[in-house]
């Protein structure tokens, strides 16, 4: 194959890598941007999301679309639920205090895995995924006859990663529309300002941190529930997914969306195609360049605010 085709189909993966770490970036810059919080722990609530995914569709069985679909809903939910329990029993008694709640989501990061562990297992498990039809890729080339398109041999995708691609989209969509056109969004930007004067105009403002804390938490379960279909579910799975997103968070710009978005596709296109035509490692290491880099020239990121 051509030089060409194999840089589609890297960007595609890339693509594919940049939707899943899009939605566990989003959960731990919203926790940050509205609460001032550094969420250790959110790498496992990512292995949370994987782990119950193939819980859920273990017990139910049977058709693998039935048994996706359902997990789509619970696992997120479940592990958002476990979040915000998670803040109230603990985040709320530290005062949310940036020193002690970094040290508060460690101890959160190793119960939380060693729980896995002890109930889950240390083998990886994989989920089937609901469907996975492979789809011909077409490419094109210059020749005497002219522009013509062809199908090289081995240049195709699933079709559940073009899903997993539209699932994240339409995802980052709605927490666009939840942040900009809703009331709730208009609490969590007010609470995002000022948590004081927004408590002073009647917001309860730990029942929104907990709330947020929970949303943050599902989104990356959601990521994690995406592509446990491609990769397996295990219970060391949530280090690379919490190093990338502090990775991306930094880039964006702390607590910025948009920034985070943008940042994630860079991050995770530029790992795809690295990773094919190189290492792993290698992008791993470019991208933490790309961090200093960011912290030396530009500290609030690229779409962060300038400190005032």
């Amino acid at each position: 194959m051509e030089f060409g085709p194999h840089l589609m189909l890297a960007m595609l993966e890339g693509l594919v890598q940049a939707s899943v770490l899009t939605l566990t970036a989003l959960g731990l810059s919203l926790v940050f941007g509205v609460m001032r919080v550094v969420n250790v722990a959110h790498g496992e609530f990512f292995m949370l999301g994987a782990v119950l995914a193939w819980w859920v569709t273990t017990m139910l069985g049977g058709n693998p679309a039935i048994g996706f679909v359902v997990a789509l809903v619970v696992a997120p939910l479940l592990v958002g639920l476990m979040a915000a329990a998670a803040d109230w029993l603990v985040l709320r008694r530290v005062e949310y205090d940036p020193e002690r709640t970094i040290v508060a989501t460690i101890g959160l990061l190793y119960i939380i895995q060693q729980v896995t562990l002890m109930t889950y297992g240390p083998d990886a498990h994989p989920v089937t995924p609901p469907f996975n039809t492979r789809l011909a890729l077409p490419w094109y080339e210059f020749t005497d006859q002219g522009f013509q398109i062809y199908w090289p041999w081995g240049l195709s995708i699933t079709s559940y990663k073009l899903f997993v691609i539209a699932a994240a989209i339409v995802t980052c969509l709605g927490l666009w529309l939840l942040m900009a056109r809703s009331k709730i969004g208009l609490i969590l930007r007010a609470t995002q300002l000022d948590s004081e004067t927004a408590q002073a105009f009647g917001i309860p403002v730990e029942r929104v941190f907990a709330l947020v804390f929970g949303m943050g938490a599902a989104l990356a379960a959601l990521g994690a529930v995406l592509v446990v279909p491609i990769q397996q579910a295990h219970y060391l799975m949530g280090g690379d997914p919490l190093l990338l997103s502090f990775i991306v968070v930094i880039i964006g710009g702390l607590g910025s969306l948009r920034g985070t978005v943008v940042a994630a596709v860079l991050i995770g296109m530029s790992d795809g195609i690295i990773s094919v035509f190189f290492t792993p490692t290698l992008a791993k290491m470019l991208a933490t360049l790309l961090v200093a880099m960011v912290l030396v020239y530009r500290p609030q990121g690229l779409f962060g605010a300038k400190p005032a």
